[in-house]
This record gives structure tokens, sequence and C-alpha cells, in this order.
């Protein structure tokens, strides 16, 4: 009775509130869109996400040298993720909701979704290595801070609360990633992006791409790190990100639109026409 209720006082008669059965569509649009795409452009978009990456660790470096303060140089970081959005680039860990959500319904596959994930994420620390690379020959006096940055990082034993950081930092670039696509409206998209930068970059949260910039930006230093202390300290990170978007955002929403990927799925089983990977 009060789901027939429901669809009177609704908009459409899918099993579920208009406003989410339109952000459905488009998420499944865009992480089908994502899954077909070819090597060379997982890879190109890959590389400009993390030169926007950098600009964005350009502008946390500036204000950390200048005041010191973290949640100040988060807030500058988000410019970084502000150009993300707008030049339509990528970060590794945004592919954590709205690919898998396509492949759930049936609109790609698995081996699409590792093709994704890996070639955005070589994509991202190559184009942020050399970006960050260029960064330091352009500021040097910034060797101090940017040591203790990357120190934050791979100094931490691995731990619960390591763990827990690195699990918020997937969880929170997942729901930006969300809140972006909840709305078509610009200004609250930069805001929801600029909420999701002050919490990675400011708090600061364990983040695979945005943290190994930092480092990077150590080793190109000369501080005396070494890729191995950044390679121990990302391969967790890299797992509880993916833990932290996948199970604390992707697999809710997943749970919340049930209905909709079932209708999805067997629309896709009812039409298994050849799916191009443009």
């Amino acid at each position: 009775m009060s789901e027939q209720r429901r669809r009177d006082l609704g908009e459409s008669d899918a099993p579920i509130e208009h406003q989410l059965k339109e952000s459905f569509d488009k998420t499944i649009g865009e992480g089908a869109e994502r899954l077909h795409r070819t090597t060379r452009n997982i890879l190109v978009t890959g590389v400009f996400g993390g030169f926007e990456i950098g600009l964005g660790i350009m502008a946390y470096l500036a204000v950390l040298h200048q005041t010191g303060n973290h949640l100040l140089a988060g807030l500058a970081f988000s410019i970084g993720l502000v150009a993300l959005l707008l030049a339509h680039s990528e970060l590794f860990t945004e592919n954590f909701l709205m690919p898998v959500a396509a492949v759930v319904a049936k609109e790609g596959s698995l081996p699409q979704l590792a093709k994704l994930w890996v070639g955005t994420l070589v994509g991202n620390l190559a184009g942020g290595w050399v970006f960050v690379w260029i960064v330091m020959q352009a500021f040097p006096e910034w060797s101090k801070v940017v040591a203790e940055s990357a120190h934050h990082y791979i100094d931490a034993p691995f731990s619960l609360q390591t763990i827990a950081l690195a699990v918020l930092g997937g969880s929170t670039i997942t729901l930006m990633s969300r809140m972006q696509q909840g709305t078509d409206n610009d200004v609250a998209r930069i805001v929801a992006t600029i909420i999701g930068g002050f919490l990675l970059a400011g708090l600061p949260l364990f983040h695979s791409v945005l943290d190994s910039l930092l480092i990077f930006a150590a080793i190109h230093s000369g501080t005396g790190i070494g890729y191995g202390q950044w390679l121990g300290w990302f391969g967790y990170t890299l797992l509880f990100n993916v833990v932290g978007g996948i199970a604390l955002v992707t697999l809710l929403r997943l749970v919340r639109t049930k209905e909709l990927i079932e209708e999805r799925r067997a629309e896709v089983s009812a039409d298994p026409g050849p799916r191009s990977e443009s």
C-alpha cells in the first residue's frame, strides 16, 4: 500500500524516487562510457588527472610553506580537484562508483573495469610524477615542508589508525563523486568538490594518488626518501582506499537502487547486442 502511494505521489512509475532514478541513469550511463574507452584514452585521461592534482599539490605546498596550517592548505588543494572536475579528467579513486555500478548493471565487464582502474592509476601517477618534478625545480625552497609532509605518510606504522585513514580517504573521494553526480548545478558541484578536497588534504586522510605525489615531490627534492618507502606505504593505502570507496559508498548505493539495477540487467539480457569499445 505505501509503495503504491509513493508511486502515485512521485513523478514516475519507477520502483524508486524520481530523483534517484535520474541519478541512477546518469551514474550507469557515465560508468558505461568510462568502461568502453580505449586504452589510449584511459591513459591520457589519467595523465591529465595527474597534472591537475599536481596543480592542487602546488597550491597545498604554497599555503603550507607560508602558514604551516594544514586546514588552510587543504582548502587550497581543492583547486586541483576543481580543475579535475572542470577539465573532465579523472582520478583512479573516482572510479569506485559509476563504473562499478555499470558492471553490476551488465553495462560493462570486470576486465574492462580492471583496464580502467589500472590505466587511470598508472596515468595519474605518471602525470603527477612529472608535474611535481617541475614544481620542485621551480620552488626548491619548499623542500623542507614537502619532506615533512612525505614523512607523515611513509613513517606512519601499519595500524588500525592508518587503515581507517585510508578507508576514509577512499570513501570521501567516492562520496564526492556521488555528490557531483547528484546535481546538474555547476556551483553545487564545485562546492562538493571543495568539501572533498578540504577533507582529503586538510585532515589529512590517506589517499593513494594525492599523497603519492607529495612523496614523489620529496624524492625529487633529494630529501633521502626512496621509492621503496613509498611503495611500502602505497600498497596498503591503495587497498584500503578501494575498500572504503566500495564498501562504505558504492555497495550501499547499489542496495538503494537494487530494483533499478535488476530492471537494467533484464533489459541488457533481453537485448544482448554488441557493445562497442569506442
